[in-house]
């Protein structure tokens, strides 16, 4: 992974906006989906996509690349955003999403759309599904292959409880390229995690199954880039980050609010988010 420049960061953060406009448009224009994880989860895809991930959208099934598995694929949007921006597909078929006959999916399907890695639909699977891929990879290679494995996940599921066993096997086979990103904004869609089920002290439990963990601002370029390096550098566990992320991030009337977590926004809406977006003063 290439050391993070000023001038890097700063395009970073130039194209976090460009996707977060995009799933706006996406959203008004399919009138339905997800909207407040997509948007706080912008920063995470970017740097993952434009700077830490080894893939090629030209040959997308390229064997030597990560592995990107998304366990809250409701939040696929901003995965869409991101994999049309770095060139997997056109811009313009974001503007498909949730509609019949498109490969854009309400959740990442690999029959319609093979350069996702798995299809997802119910919570908590995403973590099971990453251990397995990577327990294969080590077996297939009998060491280390070099490939680097992403979980992401929301908060929320953490409250399933096979998400529990999957980190139970991971570090009983000291999955060492395994990362699991946490989307850790708080909400789910019947209100704040604390309130529906506590979560904390969250770092404090990932501890105690013997994962490598890190807490960072999940908005912050330069901590999504350290967090990875690190968790690169542990060789005896797998590593955790817990991604302290603004729901909503970017449009001011949405930002930390559960309500915007299933649904769009309506054409004024987005248009008033937009503008918001269009305005931000990126330097």
């Amino acid at each position: 992974m290439h050391q993070l420049t000023d001038k890097k960061m700063i395009w970073l953060e130039q194209k976090a906006n460009e996707i977060r406009q995009s799933i706006i448009e996406m959203l008004v224009e399919a009138k339905s989906g997800h909207t407040a994880g997509p948007l706080g989860m912008a920063d995470i895809f970017t740097a993952l996509y434009f700077h830490i991930l080894k893939h090629d959208p030209t040959n997308p099934m390229w064997e030597d690349r990560d592995r990107l598995i998304l366990s809250n694929g409701h939040i696929c949007p901003v995965l869409y955003a991101a994999m049309a921006h770095s060139g997997y597909f056109k811009l313009e078929e974001l503007k498909t999403l949730r509609k019949f006959g498109s490969r854009l999916q309400g959740h990442p399907h690999r029959e319609f759309l093979p350069f996702v890695e798995t299809s997802s639909g119910p919570l908590g699977l995403g973590l099971s599904q990453a251990v397995g891929m990577c327990l294969a990879d080590k077996m297939d290679n009998d060491k280390y292959s070099g490939k680097q494995f992403y979980c992401l996940m929301s908060d929320g599921e953490l409250q399933e409880g096979n998400i529990w066993e999957g980190i139970m096997l991971a570090t009983k086979e000291k999955l060492q390229n395994l990362t699991v990103i946490i989307d850790r904004n708080n909400i789910q869609i019947s209100g704040y995690t604390e309130d529906i089920m506590p979560l904390e002290p969250l770092k404090q439990k990932w501890q105690a199954f013997n994962w490598q963990v890190q807490s960072i601002d999940g908005h912050n370029f330069q901590e999504i880039v350290g967090a990875v390096g690190e968790a690169q550098a542990v060789f005896d566990k797998p590593s955790v980050i817990i991604a302290n992320t603004i729901p909503g991030k970017g449009v001011s009337f949405m930002e930390r609010k559960y309500e915007w977590h299933g649904k769009p926004p309506n054409k004024e809406e987005g248009e008033k988010a937009l503008n918001e977006l269009r305005n931000i003063n990126v330097k």
